[in-house]
């Protein structure tokens, strides 16, 4: 009798370790949907390659669930049209993950096709994995089930660069600049908000909302900047926006401090660097300075493709996921999905946790400065300089609060 019941348990830990690993060995395949093409090629290769990156390297043993991940491309051109038509293509080639980040306006195509996809096709569910579209809405009176967010959004930013910026008596008269689509208008109206709760003596001296990808010669609004007699400039500018406005200044040779959230982003750093030393400063959920495992990533990154890693995101998502299909011992989106909520995993800057309420990635969040690479620090684009972290902000400074009603599957 004894023998019997000791083989039942033996079985029910055999058959326990078996669940566990039912996935190990498979492998998931992601969607990568951002510019590939166009004025935001650059950065949309640079992220690519993060992916594939940390995809390569996080696989297999090196992730709970045992399971290969693998990124393919899918030039959305930044459009969220286009987004519509690759999210297509992708779902009809079988893929069950799609990430996107580069245009909150495509981010939101995708969170409404993918969660009218998945109403429609019960059983095969797709998700999101937003890493980089900011637009708050996402996680508020837009957010979806399906739709995990990686990025801190724009609120959260704010939140964390306002408590900053209060704390600069230097910073009198401020000149907002930004994209004129949801991001960019997000922006101006966050920073504004959160500067006038904190430091209400500050004014704001000018607004330029200008067309995304567009212009070509930002010495109009950098004329504009000067005269307002600005002290600082705010602006949530991206890749080519933001390394020509950079190049605008340096040509009209105004030294300005410059509060931004993209400045590390592709391009910008070497329009930095040409303009000798500056003032800049980049609110982000890291930095170029990381050691440890994140430290070791960025320099075989560049080893291998002469490049930065800069998109940590792509560590923090290839980690949450292996993580969740190990709790829930599947593949399967829904059930990914369900494991992914309240999921708290440990990152390169100490432990981040998937909100359940809202799928809004809490983190800590960094102020970094740019400034000359002392030894031992990374280059930026081989340019000398870096962003060196002067404020670490733990993750309930930056935490806000959400107005979202997530409506669940049954």
């Amino acid at each position: 009798m004894k023998f019997a019941v000791k083989a039942v348990a033996t079985a029910a830990i055999l058959v326990a370790a078996g669940a566990a690993f039912a996935q190990k060995g498979e492998t998931v395949r992601i969607a990568f949907m951002d510019p590939l093409s166009g004025p935001f090629a650059n950065v949309g290769q640079n992220q690519l390659k993060s992916w594939q990156f940390a995809a390569e390297r996080l696989s297999g043993a090196k992730n709970p669930a045992g399971v290969k991940f693998e990124v393919v491309g899918f030039d959305n051109k930044g459009s969220p049209q286009e987004s519509l038509n690759t999210l297509k293509a992708a779902a009809d080639q079988g893929f069950r993950y799609i990430t996107q980040g580069n245009g909150s306006g495509a981010g939101l195509a995708i969170l409404d096709a993918v969660s009218k996809y998945n109403e429609r096709n019960p059983g095969k569910e797709l998700i999101y994995l937003n890493y980089a579209a900011v637009d708050p809405a996402m996680t508020n009176e837009k957010c979806d089930y399906w739709h995990f967010r990686l990025d801190a959004d724009t609120t959260m930013k704010m939140e964390a660069l306002t408590s900053f910026m209060k704390d600069q008596p230097k910073v009198t008269k401020v000149y907002v600049i930004g994209q004129n689509y949801s991001h960019g208008q997000q922006v101006a109206k966050y920073f504004k908000e959160g500067i006038a709760r904190k430091r209400p003596d500050v004014k704001i001296v000018g607004e330029d909302l200008h067309p995304i990808g567009q212009v070509k010669d930002f010495s109009p609004y950098v004329a504009k900047i000067k005269q307002s007699g600005a002290d600082a400039i705010v602006t949530g500018n991206w890749g080519q926006d933001l390394t020509l406005l950079v190049k605008a200044l340096n040509d009209a040779g105004l030294k300005v401090p410059m509060y931004t959230y993209y400045a590390g982003v592709t391009g910008t750093p070497t329009a930095l660097a040409a303009g000798g030393d500056s003032e800049v400063y980049v609110v982000a959920y890291g930095h170029a300075n990381h050691t440890g495992e994140l430290g070791a990533m960025g320099a075989d990154f560049f080893k291998k493709f002469s490049d930065d890693y800069y998109t940590y995101a792509t560590y923090n998502g290839i980690n949450l996921l292996g993580a969740a299909m190990a709790k829930a011992k599947s593949t399967e989106p829904a059930k990914v999905a369900k494991a992914m909520e309240g999921l708290a995993v440990k990152s390169f800057a100490g432990e981040v946790t998937m909100r359940a309420s809202d799928h809004q990635l809490q983190q800590s969040m960094f102020i970094t400065k740019w400034q000359k690479a002392k030894k031992g620090e990374y280059s930026v684009e081989k340019t000398g300089y870096t962003f060196v972290p002067i404020k670490e902000m733990a993750p309930y400074i930056s935490s806000t609060p959400t107005s979202c009603q997530m409506k669940r599957p049954a």
